[in-house]
């Protein structure tokens, strides 16, 4: 299906980073199958039009902005999924949200595991795009792990089929690989041979709060010193109180930091586990801390997490950051963000993958105040040029998109960038997938 009426392009020029520089695309497609991808493609190459793949738009940095003049090609359309309980795999459409994937595959008692903050409304191939992770990444790494083959579609229309459900692969390079995280800057994925897991095991939770940041990194890093939880997430003040705000479920409006700790081990290794993470919580400072194995209880602090950013983004528009550090500098991350903060006079919470070091600093801003929206963009770029001083990256698992892009090389280096350019002109000579994002 083509679309060219205006109304309906307005609805697509955006991502949720909302890129004030997003332009006018000439034309929506939403293809149902790898043939009319195929298609499309093969007549964007002939006639040299750029082409912007795009899934669910709840990507946050700009990746699926339109370009003026470009095809926007929305995979939303495809959504055929299959199951196979013996290899256990599904072969997955892009366009199923992460949810949907989930839902689908637990009738069979199978389990996929990423799962994004977003995940009832991201999309699968948007997932595989930016190498999504989450909050069970911690102990079940992210998506580039469970992405077993796939289909894609290349710049010149060539539809090529990489992997399968093979557990072990060793043939040839490993191009797999190499698509996911791409953000559809070499090719145009149109399914997904994901690897599945047996259904989790019940969880026993942890729930910590904090008079300082400090004591929060210091029991985070006391955790992960001892053992891999399946999940340990971080608020602040701001966001607590925000969740606390929307949700009215009793947190600690004076705290400084709380924890979401997990274990999900075989049988009483789970309260073991969570017994241990209790203890380094109280030994760090905490000034409250519980272990609950009520699946429904354990269950409303993660919803609380997981709804941290849209509570805080009802505060004012946002600026989503996305930086990661190796778990030692997780500290110095944190304070060194709060004196950005001081420094710059704006509101910034910061939420967090605590177990693997992955941050989401919210900076809120008036876009209507010129002086503060300088300050919150200032505030973006220092956080970035922190998190690469610490020896972290500018983007855990949201992706450099386009607002990202302009410290990509500050990170990797003029060699590393040289080699990206030379992989990317070799699979898109004339630079028609995705322009403008990433490099």
């Amino acid at each position: 299906m083509v679309v060219t009426d205006p109304d309906v392009l307005a609805g697509y020029r955006q991502d949720r980073a909302l890129d004030p520089d997003a332009g006018t695309a000439a034309a929506l497609v939403r293809p149902l199958t790898t043939e009319q991808v195929a298609a499309t493609v093969r007549w964007a190459h002939e006639h040299r039009v750029p082409i912007v793949p795009r899934g669910a738009g709840t990507g946050l940095s700009g990746g699926a902005t339109a370009q003026t003049g470009a095809l926007l090609l929305s995979t939303e359309k495809m959504r055929e999924i299959s199951v196979d309980t013996v290899t256990r795999t599904a072969a997955v459409q892009p366009g199923l949200l992460n949810a949907e994937v989930k839902r689908t595959v637990a009738e069979h008692g199978l389990w996929y595991p990423p799962d994004p903050s977003s995940f009832e409304i991201c999309s699968i191939g948007g997932n595989a795009a930016t190498n999504a992770g989450g909050l069970c990444c911690v102990k079940y790494g992210v998506t580039t792990d469970y992405v077993l083959g796939m289909q894609v579609v290349l710049a010149d229309g060539t539809a090529v089929r990489l992997g399968g459900p093979r557990l072990k692969d060793s043939a040839g390079l490993s191009l797999t690989k190499l698509f996911v995280g791409s953000e559809g800057t070499l090719g145009i994925i149109t399914e997904l041979t994901l690897r599945l897991l047996p259904a989790q095991p019940p969880q026993s939770t942890v729930v910590a709060t904090f008079a300082t940041l400090t004591a929060a990194t210091d029991a985070i890093l006391a955790i992960t010193g001892q053992l891999r939880p399946s999940m340990l997430e971080f608020m602040d003040a701001v966001a607590i109180n925000a969740v606390e705000d929307e949700l009215r479920m009793g947190l600690d409006r004076t705290a400084a930091a709380l924890l979401v700790a997990r274990s999900d081990a075989p049988g009483e290794h789970a309260g073991h586990e969570a017994d241990l993470m209790l203890a380094a919580c109280e030994k760090a400072g905490a000034t409250e801390a519980f272990r609950t194995d009520d699946p429904d209880e354990g269950e409303a602090f993660c919803a609380a997490r997981r709804f941290a950013i849209p509570a805080v983004e009802r505060k004012g528009p946002l600026l989503l950051e996305d930086v990661g550090v190796p778990l030692p500098r997780l500290g110095d991350l944190v304070t060194g963000i709060a004196e950005i903060a001081a420094q710059r006079g704006v509101l910034i919470s910061v939420i967090a993958h605590a177990g693997d070091g992955n941050t989401h600093p919210l900076i809120v801003h008036d876009p209507a105040d010129p002086d503060e929206s300088e300050r919150a963009h200032l505030a973006f770029g220092e956080i970035m040029a922190l998190a690469i001083g610490l020896g972290g990256t500018i983007t855990g698992e949201h992706g450099v998109g386009r607002l990202k892009k302009p410290w990509l090389a500050d990170q990797l280096g003029p060699d590393v960038m040289a080699l990206t350019r030379r992989i990317k002109d070799a699979l898109d000579p004339h630079g028609i997938l995705n322009p403008g994002a990433v490099l």
